[in-house]
């Protein structure tokens, strides 16, 4: 038998060995926390299939913002359920909306936390779509279309208000086509040009979204969002979404969801110069949870090496429900 040239164990021999050759290390610095934010008072309810995680009114969010702050968290992403909702989404852009209203205590306690908005429609319409929607019947079923043009009207709308309330970055997520010019345009000539957009860009129609109609309140009451969100089954298609976010200004690319789609984040930050966002949605969460709270898996290990994945795949950032308890095991190493 002869003796192996190459030995690979060599550098696996110790934690020290391992620690000084990662190539992947998860930083708190690429995390951002989800929050939602509802009307009320007293109110810190605990999503059902997200535990852990709260719909807050404003007079109990500051002890959540305490704790992402204190763990080193640089980020937040602002979800907002509204008092009332219209088929034109009105509470979306309205100067004492619930997102506007959280930004501004948010920016008033921790100047130097970044505020992430999610601009879109669905939590604010009626119909729970991410746009005005042309209604007809046919044989007595109530059907719709999502009309592109006329929503970026409102979506610019919702983005400037955001940005005077304070927000940081606006983040679309509604899939509309032209929507990065729009808003961006919108934002320029309302003197933002200085507030970047991070772009829901590769944005897939995915079953994994289910706990987060539930969280905030935004499950289509008719039809489907197969028209306007992407294909799973597509992966150049994400390609052409991208670039023409990248000329119509985005500032950031996203690729929503993260873990069936770990060769589309690769793609993107392959093809793209532009910071790369990863969102580890809400069924990937509830999924891990669920295992873990059967004792079937390490919860721990688990989110560390499902996050370490979406960062060796090209993310720079990523959006998860687990950005606490990460940052928190980062503190223990």
């Amino acid at each position: 038998m002869s003796f192996p040239i190459v030995r690979h164990r060599r550098l696996r021999q110790s934690t020290g060995m391992r620690n000084m050759v990662r190539e992947t290390v998860l930083n708190v610095n690429d995390l951002i926390m989800p929050i939602f934010v509802t009307y009320g008072q007293g109110i810190k309810n605990e999503i059902s299939s997200m535990p852990g995680i709260y719909h807050f009114s404003l007079d109990t969010l500051k002890a959540e913002v305490d704790e992402i702050v204190a763990l080193g968290i640089p980020a937040v992403l602002l979800f907002g359920i509204p008092e009332t909702k219209d088929s034109v989404g009105t509470s979306a852009f309205i100067e004492d909306g619930i997102v506007q209203e959280a930004t501004r205590l948010i920016k008033k306690w921790y100047p130097e936390l970044l505020v992430v908005a999610d601009t879109c429609l669905c939590e604010f319409t009626d119909h729970g779509h991410c746009g005005m929607v042309h209604t007809f019947e046919v044989d007595g079923q109530v059907h719709g279309d999502v009309m592109n043009d006329e929503s970026l009207e409102l979506l610019t709308k919702t983005a400037v208000s955001q940005a005077k309330a304070g927000a940081d970055i606006i983040a679309p997520s509604n899939m509309m086509d032209g929507f990065v010019q729009a808003i961006r345009a919108g934002l320029d000539e309302a003197g933002f040009e200085h507030v970047p957009i991070m772009s829901y860009s590769v944005k897939y129609a995915s079953a994994f979204y289910g706990p987060f109609r539930e969280a905030a309140d935004s499950a289509p009451q008719f039809g489907d969002r197969k028209t306007y969100q992407m294909d799973p089954a597509n992966a150049r298609e994400a390609l052409r979404e991208a670039e023409t976010d990248v000329l119509e200004g985005a500032d950031m690319l996203m690729v929503k969801p993260a873990l069936a789609y770990m060769d589309v984040i690769r793609t993107l930050k392959d093809q793209f110069d532009l910071p790369l966002v990863a969102y580890n949605v809400s069924g990937e969460y509830s999924m891990v949870k669920a295992a873990a709270l059967q004792g079937w898996i390490s919860e721990k290990a688990i989110v560390q090496e499902m996050l370490t994945g979406m960062k060796r795949a090209g993310a720079d950032i990523i959006i998860t429900y687990f950005a606490k308890d990460a940052a928190r095991w980062m503190q223990e190493r």
